[in-house]
């Protein structure tokens, strides 16, 4: 889950970190009441959930409350990326003296959360990494220890800070990094952390993304924010596509038939086996492909199940044909998930042979299920094929 940056302070404010004074507002006459409370030069933020607000003109600098009206209007109706905002935030305009970067994320290679922390706020990190990475530290650490003070002030320390901005700086990269590991975050980042000119430090934006198998834990937290423990917003609000899909995977118990995403490709994927997935939908990409979404298959669905899902995916106008592929399973029978995904060309009005691009799934009960796959002439794949090769396959025949 994805959180709007109003909803992020909310959360830094739970673990004690300096804020500006803000309001969120979802009309220009909150705006204007806002800034009149704040009583100084304001800046006014598109609360959307995407990157580049500043570029796309969804941040704007006021110095009276019917100036902040007026350019609060323009904001509501701005679209960033497409998506309008759900309000804006008017927060009080602060005068810099040093800005500095800090995000808590999970690092895949090492197997750990990292801090990245940078003297260089303000501008992508990405830039400050790659032109000037003295400026940068990054710092991991065990997610099954309880946060010390100390990993922080290491990843500040690195960069060279001393004395009282040191202090300051500990303590809000701390909070971030309890934050993320009592909350389940995948990530959380504050850009840019502003040191005022009058000393004082404190975050002036943020970001958050909560691990969505992990929202039912954080039941409390959502419940203040006013959302829901299912929600599945990401970086957008879902599509119809994906919450039709959520239904569908909803409305059976039996394993996993769901968890979509779209895009805007043609050749429609069902994949699973954990990572395998993400390894499949990559190899697609890889091979030249442009998939319609991302989707994920496993635990054994039943008939029904995995037909509905293939019924969802193949109905969709821009999808040529599906490409069923998972790793070797031994929770999932082969034969299942064969009837059902020609269940669903069937029931969409297709011919699987002609629908499905290739199938493969090794694993238990695979002669019955390669027997069925035979009988409909729908090309398929045995172990001995790699995962790699078998997503080559799959766009070389999406494209015929």
């Amino acid at each position: 889950m994805r959180f709007y940056e109003y909803e992020s302070k909310q959360i830094l404010q739970t673990v004690g970190i300096p804020l500006p004074k803000s309001h969120f507002c979802k009309t220009a006459q909150e705006a204007k009441a806002a800034a009149e409370d704040i009583g100084g030069p304001v800046v006014i933020k598109s609360q959307v959930l995407s990157g580049g607000r500043m570029k796309a003109g969804g941040v704007k600098f006021a110095d009276t409350p019917q100036e902040a009206e007026g350019l609060a209007q323009e904001i509501l109706e701005l679209r960033i990326k497409d998506l309008l905002p759900v309000g804006v935030l008017v927060e009080e305009k602060q005068a810099l003296a040093q800005e500095y970067y800090a995000a808590v994320t999970w690092d895949g290679r090492a197997k750990k959360p990292v801090i990245i922390f940078s003297n260089m706020g303000g501008i992508d990190i990405e830039e400050v990494a790659e032109s000037h990475p003295e400026h940068l530290t990054r710092t991991h650490f065990s997610p099954n220890l309880p946060f010390s003070d100390y990993i922080a002030k290491m990843a500040v320390a690195g960069t060279g800070v001393t004395g009282n901005d040191l202090t300051a700086l500990t303590r809000i990269v701390a909070g971030l990094g309890r934050v993320f590991l009592d909350r389940d975050m995948t990530l959380a980042e504050i850009n840019p952390i502003g040191k005022l000119q009058d000393g004082r430090i404190i975050a002036l934006d943020c970001h958050m993304d909560m691990e969505q198998e992990a929202q039912r834990s954080h039941v409390d937290l959502l419940a203040k924010l006013g959302l829901n423990a299912d929600d599945k917003r990401q970086a957008r609000p879902p599509t119809q596509f994906e919450l039709d899909a959520e239904h569908l995977d909803a409305s059976d118990p039996r394993g996993v038939a769901g968890n979509l995403t779209e895009f805007d490709g043609d050749i429609g994927l069902i994949i699973g086996a954990g990572g395998g997935s993400l390894t499949l939908f990559d190899a697609v990409r890889g091979a030249g492909g442009r998939p319609a979404n991302y989707c994920e298959i496993g635990g054994n669905p039943s008939v029904n199940k995995a037909a509905n899902l293939t019924k969802l995916i193949c109905s969709r106008p821009n999808v040529k044909k599906i490409a069923v592929m998972m790793n070797v399973v031994s929770n999932t029978r082969v034969d299942i998930v064969a009837r059902g995904v020609i269940k669903g060309c069937l029931e969409a009005g297709f011919d699987p042979k002609d629908k499905i691009a290739i199938f493969r799934i090794p694993g238990s009960w695979e002669e019955e299920g390669f027997a069925i796959l035979q009988k409909y002439g729908v090309p398929y794949v045995d172990r001995s094929v790699s995962m790699d090769e078998a997503a080559r396959m799959a766009v070389e025949n999406n494209a015929k």
